[in-house]
């Protein structure tokens, strides 16, 4: 069986593309090891980013297909790593490699109720949720927000399916989500999923802790890729390795280093596990957390990051000829 830290891989047939959303494609894959997949799961894929290969992960939105077939839903986005431009490529018949069904985000089933938070492209993740509580004839609510309609994929159908359990708040038409509101409206034996930008989740996190309520109640998945300020390029030095790399604006600085040929320790790629951190030694620079690993405290110092998601920004003000020098970050590296 496939688990994160040892990954089956396999090939798959892409089967069918379709836009369902403003910039966001479904994808129907029939992998050639084809078994059922559970809520929460996701699938790497090897893709290709200015002519190299990466690995990214895509939450399974639907895995009913008949004949094993799974879909996936990608956004793309200029800020992306790059990864959904070449997802945006693909046409029925080419040929991926995926990995089985990987599970980091599960549904415990039997809690007293549920609520699902989604925020945008985090519907991937929580879609199959909801449909399996409903099945189950659980307590659930499930709770979808994004910028517009037209950016937010199938709305009109978990609409159908959930009816009044569903509420969407749109940011267009002045239903954005009140945090503090959601969070107190939560039973004290409920459990909360949610997957979406890191702003809205450290929201949430922090009315979590604020109200007191039990720590394990509070489950998420992060797609890493959102952050307090835009993705710029940043230098990054390790002394004592002699060192030193300029990471990408479509790039992670954990790929920046690999591609220096530095040993870097990794797992979940999305700011979720922390074995990917590294201490900072010195800085010129802000640090744009965005994994959900570190607490809010321990942030705070800015003395270590998850270099799979987390960045540097530029603290210099733009000059007069409209551009800023790169944020320089120092290291070191277990």
């Amino acid at each position: 069986m496939a688990d994160s830290h040892h990954p089956v891989w396999q090939n798959a047939v892409v089967v069918a593309v379709e836009d369902v959303a403003a910039g966001i494609r479904r994808i129907v894959l029939r992998p050639e090891l084809p078994r059922p997949t559970r809520p929460g799961e996701h699938v790497d894929v090897r893709v290709l980013i200015d002519g190299a290969p990466a690995v990214r992960s895509y939450s399974v939105v639907d895995g009913t297909h008949g004949g094993g077939q799974l879909a996936i839903s990608v956004f793309r986005t200029p800020a992306s790593r790059g990864g959904s431009v070449f997802m945006h490529s693909l046409e029925p018949g080419q040929l991926l490699e995926i990995t089985q069904p990987l599970q980091n985000f599960p549904l415990r089933v039997g809690a007293p109720s549920y609520v699902l938070l989604a925020g945008g492209i985090g519907i991937t993740a929580i879609a199959g949720m909801a449909a399996l509580l409903r099945r189950l004839g659980a307590e659930y609510r499930l709770v979808y927000v994004g910028r517009s309609r037209a950016a937010m994929a199938y709305l009109d159908e978990l609409s159908a399916l959930h009816g009044d359990r569903l509420r969407a708040h749109v940011d267009d038409e002045g239903g954005a989500l009140d945090v503090q509101a959601l969070v107190d409206g939560v039973a004290q034996d409920a459990e909360l999923y949610m997957c979406g930008p890191i702003r809205l989740m450290d929201a949430v996190r922090r009315a979590w802790a604020e109200r007191g309520l039990d720590r394990t109640g509070l489950r998420y998945e992060t797609f890493g890729n959102s952050g307090w300020f835009e993705a710029e390029p940043f230098v990054v030095r390790i002394p004592r390795l002699g060192v030193e790399a300029v990471v990408g604006s479509d790039e992670s600085m954990l790929e920046a280093l690999e591609r220096e040929g530095v040993d870097m320790m990794s797992d979940c790629r999305k700011g979720e596990c922390g074995l990917c951190q590294v201490k900072i030694l010195d800085r010129d620079a802000r640090i744009d957390h965005r994994d959900v690993f570190y607490s809010d405290r321990q942030k705070e110092p800015g003395t270590a990051m998850c270099c799979c998601v987390s960045r540097a920004v530029s603290a210099a003000p733009t000059t007069t000829s409209g551009a800023r020098p790169r944020a320089v970050l120092t290291i070191d590296v277990p």
